[in-house]
């Protein structure tokens, strides 16, 4: 169900102009943004080129206290660093916004939370916001209801969208998008929920009214995937969101119209997001600290339905930590501490190894470099390529279950109660 983004001097102008040309990609890739989960649509991908391999505490750029612990991810915009934080305890929670040059703290936004179940390894600041050039988007979980708050990139409150509340056993954790004119919201529940229906919302960027919702029946396990956004060959743009009710499936961004879907998939709870692997869609469930099973699928191309490529099953899966993909190879992170590629299109093993230890948050490549941040809270680098290459270690000192950030050719790391930047030029 469903309701209804002089030669001489001629010569060197010459040479300079190409000179400007050759370096606008870098240019480019240096100063993109990291407005959500994970970066541009979720993938993790970077291409900035002054990120060390190796490092110690005297080079990083800053390190700043946060006013609480958390999981969410840092959000960057230009010379704005956005991150949330919470005291369990007191139930206070705080979007704290910072010099992306220097840390210095420009702003923070304190709010009152309520009570949540939820898993001990879960946190009330696991939702990373989303970010456009005016206004900061931030998710605060509750059991009555789910808070969606815009603020200006000032600090000022914009709208508050009051959504129904969360009854899922280990908490919430997806984290909203940007599509068009919307903020997209995930919003599952579990068993035992007593019948709620899970919901995917859409709201109005600039008011947080509710453009549509989908709604579907209670699920066996909750979804704590972020969704992304698929463009097929004509160009036409599909929400793709995960989850063990339907699988891998994809929602008209305009609508909230149920596109397609493949329930049969992902037979356990989903926790990591989706990834682009050429013309598939790669998920992965799991349980119990272990993945259960992985699918790359297909979606539709107009004369058939959405075909599942290939799959596989325990071993090597991931559960928790996303994916990631580069030059047709699809990386792995296990939760038990396992780094494995793969070939893309068909899923077959190319290595895997333990370089360190267990994960929760996901790993992002950085040109030709894989960086993930273990439990513990040592930046594992790779080589992102088909020979298996343990570039460095670096420990930060303090445990983490968040996702490296990487924009401007910086790359922010976040612990349980601090925040590091380190690159640039």
């Amino acid at each position: 169900m469903y309701r209804h983004e002089g030669r001489m001097r001629g010569q060197s102008r010459g040479v300079v102009t190409l000179l400007m040309l050759l370096l606008l990609p870098h240019v480019a890739a240096q100063a993109e943004n990291w407005p959500r989960f994970r970066g541009p649509n979720g993938q993790g991908i970077s291409d900035a080129q002054t990120i060390p391999v190796k490092w110690s505490a005297g080079d990083y750029a800053w390190r700043i206290s946060l006013p609480g612990g958390g999981h969410s991810s840092p959000v960057v915009w230009e010379d704005k660093v956005f991150v949330t934080a919470a005291e369990e305890k007191t139930l206070a929670g705080v979007v704290l916004c910072v010099n992306a040059s220097d840390g210095r703290e420009r702003w923070r936004k304190p709010f009152d939370l309520s009570k949540v179940p939820m898993n001990a390894l879960n946190h009330y600041a696991s939702a990373t916001p989303a970010l456009d050039g005016e206004r900061v988007y931030v998710l605060w979980p509750g059991v009555e209801e789910t808070t969606v708050v815009a603020l200006t990139h000032g600090g000022d409150e914009v709208w508050t969208a009051k959504l129904p509340g969360v009854r899922a056993r280990h908490g919430m954790g997806s984290s909203p998008i940007l599509s068009g004119e919307m903020v997209i919201v995930s919003r599952e529940q579990d068993k035992g929920s007593g019948n709620l229906a899970s919901t995917w919302f859409a709201l109005d960027r600039k008011t947080g009214q509710v453009r549509w919702r989908y709604e579907h029946p209670e699920n066996a396990n909750g979804s704590y995937s972020t969704p992304c956004i698929y463009q097929d060959k004509q160009g036409r743009s599909q929400l793709i969101f995960t989850s063990n009710s339907h699988g891998v499936a994809g929602v008209d961004p305009a609508t909230g119209v149920l596109l397609w879907k493949t329930p049969k998939a992902l037979p356990a709870r989903v926790v990591s997001s989706p990834v682009i692997a050429g013309e598939a869609i790669v998920a992965t469930c799991g349980e119990g600290g272990r993945g259960i099973r992985l699918a790359a699928v297909k979606p539709p191309d107009g004369s058939s339905g959405a075909t599942e490529v290939y799959a596989l099953e325990r071993g090597i899966v991931s559960y928790v930590p996303t994916a990631v993909v580069h030059d047709g190879l699809l990386f792995l992170f296990h939760d038990q501490g396992t780094v494995s590629c793969l070939r893309m299109g068909t899923g077959e093993v190319v290595w895997s190894e333990k370089p360190a230890g267990r994960y929760f948050g996901s790993p992002v490549c950085v040109g030709d470099r894989l960086y993930g941040m273990t439990v513990d809270g040592d930046v594992v680098v790779l080589r992102a390529g088909p020979k298996y290459e343990r570039l460095a270690v670096n420990p930060l000192g303090e445990k983490s279950h968040a996702t490296p950030a990487v924009a401007n050719g910086r790359m922010y790391l976040r612990t349980f109660t601090h925040l590091i930047c380190l690159g640039g030029n």
